[in-house]
């Protein structure tokens, strides 16, 4: 093969490849030097003259005239007579420089040559590609789908493959082969010896950013400035932005008249809800907008630890809109501001509740000196909290976490103590039996106690109407017949019921020969004060009949 055909075969591979002359140029010397290196082992004696324009080259062999009997290396040396045969004027020293015909390196070196030709296109194009798109990354690109696998999407932008992997795609999108598609690169990976990958994404931040820059005019000249972005692609995500021109609203200017520009995004991002807020340098008060919707009473940091923490106190009925569905809306602000958010319900000043240092007998220092450090100071503070979130922030295996909440658990379900329902007036303390006493006669102790008091009243009053020598009888129960003189027996009237007890020497039992009757003195009228006394110390006295 002539020289001149195996360069327009150069030339047309790199036409279709859209090389330029300079890059051709540099492709061909090299190819041909690694010709002469292959069959000589050594390029320095030569010299390649290329020229692109008329599509020849030219190769010289160098070599310095030496005596017949001195050659060492015929490559680079060539003995006087053979040098005075191309002409002979030459002498030791000089320099021969002669013509090299391609087709003296036969037709398997040229078929190499071109093979290492089209390599190193190959080359030069994946280096083109890597640095183009290494440049892009960030930015969006626009590719037509050709190709959806199970686990990526490919795409096709400028003749160049896009990969888009599962995972960086948005739940609940599909896509279908010949639609053009929105993505951002997000890297541009090069093993050896392989062509570089271009990695794109719909889930990264950076894309939202990206779409608002396109929406939003105040955005992309810089008057508002994207802070911060978190997202739960396909579900919400949170924009935090700030103004650098007093006149415009940052907010108002990202959601646009009756929300135009934010939809246009939205739709992009298959219907993904965004919360836009204004950007805040103060760490409370851009964790309390943050929570938004919830409005947070008190907000402390904890700087300490790492990532640091935030104790956030929010109203009773605002807890689950500040953890949200799933813990979304929390996650999302931990994302945005860099704490790791803990929430707790705020506890009134007259609501009850129990220090985490008063389950002492039931909990271990380590357990509880952990539960402090996340907050959880207090019973309460600690059962607003599930077995596994309790378990991953307090750094406690489950189990533990499980038996820490059903000890608050079952303290809480026993209610307060006595001495406090006592003060509070839920109930109040009687006076009963011992337990004693209520085994030996079998009696409960509310039923010996109202036993204990009847047989008591009806001893007294008895006593008080016996008469002179009747002490070593056995009184006579209230109602029962009273034997006479002569051995008939009289009905003594007991107390009335309902009536306090009279008094020692109100009533006298007379017995004067024959059937007489013990009959009742006349009551002593008592003061209002004595009886009311009187009522409250004896308790009332049934009827007891034979």
């Amino acid at each position: 093969m002539r020289s001149e055909d195996l360069i327009s075969s150069f030339g047309e591979i790199a036409r279709s490849k859209d090389m330029d002359r300079d890059t051709l140029q540099i492709i061909v010397e090299d190819v041909f030097r690694a010709m002469l290196r292959k069959r000589y082992g050594s390029d320095e004696a030569f010299e390649i003259i290329f020229n692109p324009k008329q599509g020849d080259i030219q190769i010289l062999h160098i070599q310095e005239v030496v005596g017949d009997w001195e050659v060492e290396d015929p490559v680079t040396e060539i003995k006087e007579s053979e040098a005075k045969k191309i002409d002979d004027g030459f002498a030791v020293g000089d320099e021969v420089a002669g013509g090299l015909d391609v087709s003296e390196f036969g037709r398997r070196a040229v078929m190499t040559a071109r093979q290492t030709f089209r390599q190193r296109i190959r080359d030069i194009e994946k280096e083109q590609v890597y640095q183009e798109y290494t440049e892009l990354i960030g930015d969006i690109v626009v590719g037509e789908i050709y190709q959806v696998r199970r686990h990526e999407t490919l795409l096709m932008h400028e003749d160049t493959e896009l990969v888009l992997p599962r995972d960086e795609q948005i739940p609940g999108d599909h896509y279908r082969k010949g639609n053009m598609l929105r993505t951002v690169v997000k890297e541009v990976r090069r093993d050896a010896g392989s062509d570089p990958q271009v990695v794109v994404s719909r889930t990264s931040p950076v894309f939202m950013e990206r779409l608002f820059e396109v929406e939003v005019p105040e955005v992309h000249d810089g008057i508002v400035e994207i802070k911060k972005v978190a997202r739960i692609p396909g579900d919400r995500a949170k924009v935090a932005v700030e103004s650098h021109d007093e006149k415009v609203d940052p907010v108002g200017a990202c959601v646009g008249v009756k929300g135009v520009r934010i939809n246009a995004v939205v739709r992009e991002l298959s219907d993904e809800n965004i919360d836009v807020m204004q950007w805040s340098d103060d760490p409370q008060e851009l964790i309390a907008r943050a929570l938004s919707p919830a409005e947070p009473t008190n907000v402390s940091l904890n700087q300490d630890e790492d990532p640091p923490r935030a104790r956030v106190e929010v109203p009773a009925d605002e807890v689950s809109q500040a953890i949200g569905k799933r813990g979304v809306n929390i996650k999302l602000a931990s994302q945005l501001t860099g704490y790791e958010i803990d929430v707790y319900r705020e506890i009134p000043a007259d609501e009850e509740d129990i220090d985490i240092e008063q389950f002492g007998d039931e909990l271990t220092e380590e357990t509880i000196g952990k539960l402090k450090r996340i907050g959880c100071d207090t019973g309460k503070a600690v059962l607003e909290l599930s077995a596994d979130a309790l378990a991953r922030r307090a750094d406690l295996d489950r189990d533990t976490a499980k038996q820490v909440l059903e000890i608050i658990e079952t303290e809480f379900e026993k209610g307060p103590g006595i001495i406090e329902s006592i003060r509070q007036g839920r109930f109040t303390v009687e006076s009963v039996q011992t337990a004693e006493a209520a085994d030996t006669d079998g009696t409960t102790p509310s039923e010996a106690s109202t036993e204990s008091s009847a047989s008591s009243a009806g001893a007294t009053e008895s006593a008080d109407s016996k008469g002179p020598g009747d002490a070593d009888e056995e009184p006579p129960e209230a109602g029962a017949p009273t034997p006479d003189a002569d051995g008939e027996e009289t009905a003594v009237d007991g107390p009335a019921p309902n009536e306090p007890e009279q008094a020692d020497g109100d009533s006298e039992a007379t017995e004067e020969g024959g059937d007489e009757e013990v009959e009742e003195q006349d009551e002593i009228p008592q003061s209002p004060s004595e009886e009311q006394q009187e009522a409250e110390s004896t308790p009332e006295e049934p009827e007891v009949r034979s």
